[in-house]
């Protein structure tokens, strides 16, 4: 008798039948390394809630930049933590401010062999950890936090960014950003937008690697995403396509490939999620209880998300995970 249902057992019989019908590859080309660099420190600083990730210094942020070069990882997003924070944020556009200098050290050493994004946001700068400038009633002012976009684009732009990644999640942003790169001569530089950001639960160890806590013990869900809703993120993707968006993304990852699925099959441009602080920390902290096997879990993750239709990931895993892969 025959059993056609085993024609697929056959072929996973050896591990070189496996990979020869695999449907799904990960790939180093798929990854984007999220790295830290603070202001006012001589040596780099290990991040608790993340273990293997620090706070660089200039230096060490390059070294480390060459290091993922070196395995092939073909792009790095930057995170600033300067030492004056306030109001408005305005570290974030200083020509001298960390991010700034530290992508101009990045494209001095290792010019177009890496890909440079710069994170467009204000909650790194403000001393209220808001993404945005907040009025008398501790509401984020949507269409004055714009125009501070629009001159942090600028400076990014001008310190040598490849890419600027605004993950505010205010209305218009895309556009605004666009038309500012435009206006001041940047017209080849990207932009990948925070299309679809929840407000998750997810994002502890990132906001201890930047030293933002959210004033009053509040929130962000009155500009990003509520977890409850899926067909909402394929209109805010929609808007950002529309207002000139290159490239956008899902964050967090894994409890939204759903979220990913769609949004790849909506539209045309790449499509990167981002495998946030949380996700990366619960395999770290499992593994190193010896509940799991955090390198297997890992590789697991990332293939998952890329299954679900994402071309890119952004993942602290990045550089581990590059060293285990044929490329």
């Amino acid at each position: 008798m025959a059993f056609p249902e085993r024609r697929m057992r056959r072929l996973r019989r050896t591990p070189a039948l496996r990979r020869m019908v695999a449907e799904t590859r990960l790939s180093v080309d798929d990854l984007i390394a999220p790295l830290f660099v603070r202001e006012g420190i001589d040596e780099p600083r290990p991040i608790a809630s993340l273990p293997g990730v620090a706070q660089h210094t200039r230096d060490s942020l390059v070294k480390e930049a060459e290091r993922l070069t070196f395995l092939g990882v073909p792009a790095v997003v930057l995170f600033g933590v300067p030492i004056h924070k306030d109001a408005t944020g305005t570290e974030a556009w200083n020509p001298n401010g960390i991010v700034q200098v530290a992508m101009a050290d990045l494209k001095d050493q290792l010019g177009d062999s890496i890909v440079v994004i710069a994170d467009l946001c204000l909650d790194e700068y403000t001393d209220h950890g808001h993404c945005g400038i907040v009025d008398d009633q501790g509401r984020v002012d949507n269409d004055r936090t714009i125009e501070l976009y629009q001159r942090v684009a600028l400076a990014q732009a001008a310190a040598g960014a490849d890419v600027v990644a605004p993950s505010g999640m205010m209305d218009g942003q895309v556009g605004a950003i666009r038309s500012a790169l435009d206006g001041g001569g940047f017209e080849n530089v990207a932009i990948l937008a925070y299309a679809a950001k929840y407000a998750s639960a997810l994002y502890g160890p990132f906001r201890d690697a930047v030293d933002v806590q959210i004033a009053g013990g509040g929130n962000r869900r009155a500009y990003q995403q509520d977890f409850h809703n899926r067909r909402e993120a394929l209109t805010e993707v929609a808007l950002d396509v529309a207002e000139g968006a290159d490239m956008v993304m899902v964050k967090p990852a894994l409890a939204y490939l759903d979220v990913i699925r769609d949004v790849r099959q909506m539209v045309d441009v790449p499509v990167a999620a981002y495998h946030v602080s949380g996700e990366y920390s619960m395999i770290k902290a499992a593994a190193a209880n010896g509940w799991i096997d955090g390198d297997a879990v890992a590789l697991e993750h990332l293939t998952a998300i890329k299954r679900a239709g994402a071309d890119l990931i952004l993942t602290y895993l990045a550089g581990e995970i590059a060293e285990t892969l044929d490329g």
